[in-house]
């Protein structure tokens, strides 16, 4: 009876692509134990592989690569060597070997011939006895950096050997390519005798590394090299590049590779090609983009690879914008007829696709693509209409610079800019660009509305830069404390009022509104003079109860300024704990915030907070810089109300789902508890968005199987659009038409 065997391999690096993905599930499918070693997370590695930790092998943080390549495939070639060692009877697999059929080899030697009437030996597929002779030779052999390999051709070993002799010995990441791969393995080969166990051609490289780019273009011809001898097909990824630059990072349709991701029922498009760290490839950004739940617009139709896998992640739509190098719409409607049609052959629904024409239909969306494009091959000032019309606050526009382009200048007005990425040696930076917070408001208009809400009992005090604070005296018992950004109270709402106005009202409560004039976390030393003197005065002592109340910055600043009042209660939405980079190093928004002063009694709010009777915080643990956040508040006052999949917009989402008003509710009434609150939530399980979200986690995590239960469940209790498109690409089907409601 066969043998059976477990495989084994590393992963550095990131993300798994679709092609790490199709190798590592191609031997789960094939029912062989195969085990991923890595030295980080990686989020989407296909279920039933096993995953260990590669410090297990070899304790280090030291990954040597071949510096000429920029490749780790020099720390797997040593990393190879141990993990056999440590790991009796595993044999080595690279992550771009799929499995034809289990490898079930007796011998222990496991190896192949990679070109005909050659007697090279590559190591894409190794298996020695871990107690082997010819093993502890290349582990020897490895174990100096610095050794000159007997087996280099004899100009390249007198070169190094005049560098030895001259003090500067050449380290072998800046040595021949394969000089510890497959030139070192075919050495000892040779020099232990072990040719004739040699497996042939067919068994791991049928298709050769000079015939790889038939795994792109001839599936037919892949298919009749491989054999009955075939166990593991390396199907080389240094495809990656042709694929990359060619082909959107996507399989070609009728390929080999997309008949084998179809039949291990993997999605491209959710884990595409991409570089590291480099603008050679669009869809690098994915993982920078975040989710999306309106549209996305691709300027010009620049970055169709970026948009099928956004679309395919988060479902949204897409608008593509026809506007030409020189700013004008309307001018390539062929050219936007084939974008549309390759997004289509790649899975995006028609109907959520949208060509704009004409810049009177441009419309505000949650992220622009503008790819090489304006501020790189075209002008950066035929953004113009962009900024005026396509963004809102929230917004993030992806953009190559390039130097000398004036693109940065141009933005400095508009928006704040991060780069992303960026080549050594290279003009061209990617970045991402948020709109500025708006100037702080100074609003006449406001002073006279609020001076009429305070009334002859209550005050209304008008600070520097737009901040100020407003008293309404109600119930003597209960004080609500609000925080508010002033251009959000007159310009968005139409009561123009602080947020909570009315609601409070209702319940009868005292009121102490704080806004503030912009993006300024509160932090105009003002604010704390303020709250220093109502503290002083005995204002707070006149309750019964203090409530501070408030979402985001707002969450931060309730917090924060609960100090003023100890025994305070506090309700903070998806609060910050402070920005303070020195506190929270993790903190990569609010850029334009980052400069102020978060020292003092009110600058670290899970400090500050402390003080309070009670502090309940409600946010998403999946967003891990609310997460993060979070976890500051260690005290013993503190109440965390984990809301999953909800986002970093929770109040939105518990808006929609109908239970904000109850949770705030019983939130500042001093009734909010966890089982209720968890009992109410509940309500997410019919709540499109957090459908969308578990679904996508699913296959994010490359867990297909449970994705269907998810997709079947949804379905099966009404339509979800996002899930019913996914069902359909995760089950290669074609997509049902919705269910019309006939309950009425």
């Amino acid at each position: 009876m066969p043998r059976t065997r477990e495989v084994g391999t590393l992963w550095i690096g990131g993300k798994l692509s679709w092609m790490e993905q199709l190798c590592l599930k191609s031997f789960v499918d094939h029912g062989q134990r195969i085990t991923l070693f890595s030295y980080e997370d990686i989020p989407n590695v296909p279920a039933g592989v096993i995953r260990r930790d590669g410090r297990e092998v070899i304790d280090t943080d030291d990954f040597i690569k071949y510096e000429k390549k920029n490749s780790y495939a020099l720390f797997a070639d040593l990393f190879r060597l141990h993990m056999i060692a440590k790991n009796p009877g595993m044999i080595w697999i690279d992550t771009d070997v799929y499995c034809q059929r289990p490898l079930d080899y007796d011998d222990d030697h496991v190896f192949g011939y990679e070109l005909p009437d050659s007697d090279r030996v590559n190591n894409a597929v190794l298996g020695l006895p871990a107690d082997s002779e010819m093993l502890q030779a290349m582990l020897d052999f490895t174990a100096d950096r610095f050794s000159i390999a007997p087996f280099l051709p004899k100009k390249e070993r007198k070169r190094l050997a005049e560098a030895r002799d001259a003090g500067t010995p050449v380290h072998v990441s800046q040595q021949s390519w394969g000089v510890w791969g497959p030139l070192m393995l075919t050495h000892y080969v040779k020099q232990f005798g072990m040719s004739e166990r040699v497996q042939p051609l067919p068994a791991f490289y049928p298709v050769t590394f000079r015939e790889r780019t038939l795994f792109n273009t001839d599936r037919q011809a892949v298919l009749d090299a491989i054999t009955e001898q075939t166990t593991a097909l390396h199907v080389w990824a240094s495809n990656k590049r042709e694929l990359g630059n060619h082909q959107l990072g996507l399989p070609p349709a009728r390929s080999w590779w997309a008949q084998a991701l179809e039949q291990h029922r993997i999605n491209p498009a959710l884990a595409p090609i991409t570089g590291r760290n480099t603008t050679s490839f669009d869809t690098s950004l994915l993982d920078q983009v975040p989710p999306i739940d309106g549209a996305v617009m691709d300027l010009g139709g620049r970055s169709p690879a970026l948009v099928i896998s956004l679309h395919a992640r988060d479902h949204c739509r897409v608008q593509v914008v026809d506007i030409n190098a020189e700013g004008r719409f309307g001018q390539q409607p062929e050219a936007m007829q084939t974008y549309v049609d390759t997004l289509v052959q790649n899975g995006v629904d028609p109907d959520a696709v949208n060509v704009i024409s004409n810049r009177r239909h441009l419309a505000p969306v949650d992220v622009i693509l503008n790819l090489k494009n304006f501020g790189d091959s075209a002008k950066v000032k035929h953004l113009t209409p962009i900024l005026q019309n396509a963004m809102h606050s929230d917004s993030q526009l992806f953009m190559d610079i390039r130097k000398g382009s004036g693109a940065f200048p141009f933005l400095k007005t508009a928006c704040s800019t991060e780069i992303l990425q960026g080549e050594a040696g290279s003009d061209l930076r990617r970045v991402v660009a948020r709109p500025l917070p708006p100037e702080p408001a100074s609003d006449e208009a406001w002073a006279g509305i609020a001076a009429r809400l305070a009334g002859e009992e209550g005050f209304f005090r008008d600070g520097p830069a737009g901040h100020s604070f407003l008293y309404v005296p109600r119930d003597p018992d209960v004080l609500v404390v609000t925080f508010d950004n002033l251009d959000i109270a007159m310009t968005k709402r139409a009561e123009r009022r602080p947020w909570g106005y009315e609601f409070i009202e209702k319940q009868g409560w005292s009121m102490l509104g704080v806004l503030a004039g912009g993006w300024t976390w509160y932090r105009e030393p003002w604010v704390a003079d303020q709250f220093d003197r109502l503290r002083d005065e005995g204002f707070f002592r006149r309750f019964k109860r203090v409530v501070f109340y408030g979402a985001s910055m707002g969450g931060y600043a309730a917090a924060a300024f609960s100090a003023a009042c100890p025994g305070a209660e506090v309700v903070a939405i998806s609060p910050q704990s402070t920005l303070d980079r020195s506190l929270v190093p993790f903190e990569t928004r609010y850029r334009s915030a980052w400069g102020y002063d978060y020292s003092g009694p009110y600058g670290d709010a899970a400090t500050a907070s402390r003080a309070a009777r009670r502090v309940t915080i409600l946010f998403d643990p999946y967003e891990p810089l609310d997460a993060a956040h979070a976890n500051r508040f260690t005290g013993a006052n503190v109440v965390k109300l984990r809301c999953p999949l909800m986002g970093h917009r929770l109040g939105s989402s518990l808006s929609q789902m109908g239970i904000l008003s109850d949770t705030i509710l019983a939130a500042l009434s001093g009734r909010l508890e966890p089982v209720d609150f968890y009992r109410n939530l509940r309500a997410r399980h019919s709540f499109p968005r957090y459908q969308k979200e578990l679904f996508r986690r699913a296959m994010s995590q490359g867990r297909p199987d449970l994705a269907r239960r998810v997709g079947r469940w949804v379905l099966s209790r009404g339509d979800n659009r996002a899930i019913r498109l996914g069902m359909a690409a995760l089950n290669q089907v074609a997509v049902p038409e919705a269910h019309a409601d006939v309950s009425n």
